[in-house]
């Protein structure tokens, strides 16, 4: 029978049923799933979706003969601002190679041409040179059009500097469209745009499987796409130690699947956080301990805990050793070393699922803690322990981020300390992020971006759905969640399946992290989306279907 349509489901929405067969039984049960209906949406192919957004029905033609993008005059940028320049071919090539047609907004009769997009950096230092931070200014606008003559028009948008212009390019070149006839076309459009949330970021998983540097650059692009700002690359942890230490080289060659195929040499590290800087993106390492360490242990000897059963030690290893000086003249020159490797201002540095089985066993860690007045109580052993830690990162001017197991331990944090709220359905990331905001630190929240776990249909909604600012807390309280991210745990991830796993997946959660709190309608963001996967798609970005369609230019592989 014929789905049925249900009323009150908003935009476009319909339902189809589906035969399924849970695993391990032979039992085949019904369920309905619901699946938006493909439309025009009166935003186009924008996506994320700016804050404020009219495109008129008037239409102007580009040439890719006589279009170019240059400098304003007013600008503090010029032609000598590799980053810029960088960008003008790269968007030049996404405009006239392939744009998906809007729809319904061209005007007839003869079209005047834009010959130029000029762009102009507003304040007195352009930083052309310099890394995109937290406390970057994100916004752009586009002006009105200048009209010169009947058929030559230039568009002006301005931003405040270098790295935050690539955002403005982003959304210029979204606006490109193709008319029926082919020609490439843009309406005349008002723009005024900025992010909701500083913090955009998207987590990759070096570890568990070995990213290869392409796959990692391929996902840097597509990230720029979406407007998100921050990569946050969990580079090593229990399973292998692929980040070359000029310092400890015996980490990687030892705690790397393969010391010489599987690692990331300094070389490659600086190509990536260029590549990022590029984007006008972040790179925060994360470097996760006392837990999370086996890797470690491989390379550098006495770092971790020694196990035990009974009197005698068992061979195998726990979490750190937090007893000993040692382990604290190792962080010292490791982290001094990472820090002056990774530019931005914050390292990640962990915290979460310490596993204590192996402190308690160990007779000379139950010495301590009776010396030290901890008695059995091993999240005061495990503060001990990231206090330390925390004072040597400090020392090195760097602020830090940490998983939310820290906070809930009573660990003493600066107050500039970013606590990642990662645990718990949505009842309890809200009451943690309240609980985090109320004793006044910065928050972000992952708990419901964790794209690793999938399912069959529509599961983009839910994570476009989550809402950092869902909890109860004051204005102030949520001034303080600063972001989000989407997390890709590698534990069934490589470099085969991570891109379109991902992709459009995290496009949910960056229009949610970019756009206005009040944009929410999941009927018309499947019709961007679903266009705005298929322009990835033509830029060689293999992301996934949303439903059933196609692409005018689909994937043709490698």
């Amino acid at each position: 029978p014929a789905p049925p349509r249900l009323a009150g489901l908003g935009y476009g929405s319909l339902w189809l049923r589906l035969t399924v067969t849970p695993v391990g039984t032979s039992e085949r049960q019904e369920q309905w799933e619901e699946v938006p209906q493909l439309g025009e949406s009166r935003f186009g192919s924008l996506w994320p979706l700016p804050q404020n957004v009219v495109i008129s029905p008037v239409a102007f033609m580009l040439r890719s003969s006589s279009f170019q993008i240059v400098h304003s005059a007013e600008s503090s940028a010029g032609p000598g601002c590799s980053i810029l320049q960088s960008a003008f071919r790269r968007y030049f090539e996404y405009m006239f190679g392939y744009t998906k047609n809007q729809g319904g907004n061209t005007k007839k009769g003869q079209d005047s041409e834009v010959t130029e997009l000029q762009v102009w950096i507003t304040s007195a230092d352009s930083e052309c040179d310099a890394y995109p931070s937290v406390t970057s200014d994100e916004s752009c606008e586009f002006p009105e059009p200048m009209n010169f003559l009947i058929f030559f028009t230039c568009f002006l948008f301005a931003c405040f500097y270098t790295p935050l212009l690539l955002l403005g390019l982003e959304t210029f070149s979204q606006l490109v469209y193709e008319d029926q006839y082919g020609a490439k076309k843009i309406n005349k459009t008002d723009v005024q745009d900025f992010p909701r949330f500083a913090h955009r970021g998207l987590l990759l998983d070096s570890s568990r499987h070995f990213l290869p540097v392409k796959v990692i650059l391929a996902n840097l692009e597509a990230m720029a796409m979406n407007k998100y700002n921050v990569f946050h690359w969990h580079i090593v942890d229990d399973n292998s130690f692929p980040y070359e230490s000029t310092v400890f080289p015996d980490l990687s060659r030892k705690g790397a699947y393969h010391p010489y195929t599987h690692i990331y040499t300094p070389t490659d590290v600086k190509m990536v956080i260029e590549f990022a800087r590029m984007r006008g993106i972040r790179v925060i390492s994360e470097f996760d301990t006392p837990g999370h360490t086996q890797s470690w242990g491989k390379g550098q000897m006495d770092l971790l805990t020694s196990c035990y059963s009974g009197e005698n030690p068992t061979g195998s290893f726990g979490p750190v050793n937090p007893i000993l000086n040692s382990t604290y003249d190792f962080m010292a020159k490791f982290f001094k070393e990472v820090s002056l490797v990774f530019p931005d201002t914050y390292i990640h540095l962990g915290g979460d699922e310490v596993d204590f089985t192996c402190w308690k066993s160990n007779p000379d860690i139950q010495a301590f803690m009776q010396e030290h007045g901890f008695d059995k109580d091993f999240k005061k052993l495990e503060s001990y322990y990231i206090q330390k830690l925390l004072d040597i990162v400090g020392s090195t001017k760097k602020g830090y981020m940490i998983w939310q197991e820290v906070f809930d331990n009573g660990v003493k944090l600066k107050p500039d300390t970013i606590i990642h709220v990662w645990k718990g359905n949505e009842e309890q990331y809200s009451k943690e992020l309240a609980a985090v905001t109320a004793a006044g630190f910065h928050a972000l929240l992952s708990s419901p971006w964790y794209l690793n776990r999938i399912s069959y249909g529509q599961d983009w909604t839910v994570a476009y759905k989550a809402d950092p600012h869902d909890f109860n807390g004051t204005d102030a309280q949520k001034k303080l969640v600063i972001g989000g991210e989407a997390c890709l745990w590698g534990e069934y991830v490589d470099a085969t399946n991570l891109t379109p796993r991902l992709w459009p997946r995290a496009s949910a959660v960056a229009e949610r992290l970019w756009s206005n709190q009040n944009v929410t309608d999941v009927g018309d963001a499947y019709n961007r989306l679903t266009q705005h996967r298929c322009r990835m798609v033509a830029r060689g970005i293999p992301a996934e279907p949303l439903f059933v369609g196609y692409c005018d230019q689909e994937y043709k592989g490698l």
